[in-house]
């Protein structure tokens, strides 16, 4: 697996992409293009030898206490092995190197697949958006991940844990 920073060169790779994982809600181009663009954020594409087979995204702005997961999509045949995982690690890295301490993401309702590996992380719903993805009528359960510190070491606090 080979991270490395999306470019705009990588934008028709990350909007075919885009539109085959996410059919009847995918962001438009012009939206995509800002994402690249912004200095609030960070986008990843996972090169295959020159193909790009994914892409992730988070907005975390330097310094502030959260952080988003933006989105994370994989060509159908890289799904399943391990790639996505991959693509959520480094973005929470990313996060964490910003100053985040902790981090959001919304998924839809209707894909137990990315539900299962966020909670796998550490993640936990704690809200759901009814109807919010258009035109599907699918909800939308927000998922928040308590980051350890830096100093603190590799991994993560489960929500209302640090608490305790």
């Amino acid at each position: 697996m080979t991270l490395r920073a999306a470019t705009r060169d990588d934008l028709d790779a990350i909007m075919t992409l885009e539109q085959e994982s996410f059919p009847t809600d995918a962001w438009s181009r012009t939206a995509m293009a800002a994402e690249l663009a912004s200095p609030h954020g960070r986008y990843l594409v996972d090169d295959d030898d020159g193909r790009v087979i994914g892409y992730g995204g988070v907005r975390a702005a330097r310094g502030a206490d959260d952080a988003d997961i933006q989105t994370i999509a994989l060509a159908p045949g890289s799904r399943g092995t391990g790639r996505g995982r991959g693509l959520l690690r480094a973005l929470l890295d990313e996060a964490r190197h910003r100053g985040a301490r902790e981090v959001f993401l919304e998924v839809r309702a209707d894909n137990p697949v990315a539900q299962r590996l966020y909670l796998s992380e550490g993640f936990v719903e704690i809200a759901r958006r009814p109807r919010y993805y258009q035109p599907d009528d699918v909800d939308a359960i927000i998922m928040q991940l308590r980051l350890a510190s830096p100093a603190g070491g590799p991994g993560s606090e489960r929500a209302g844990e640090a608490d305790r």
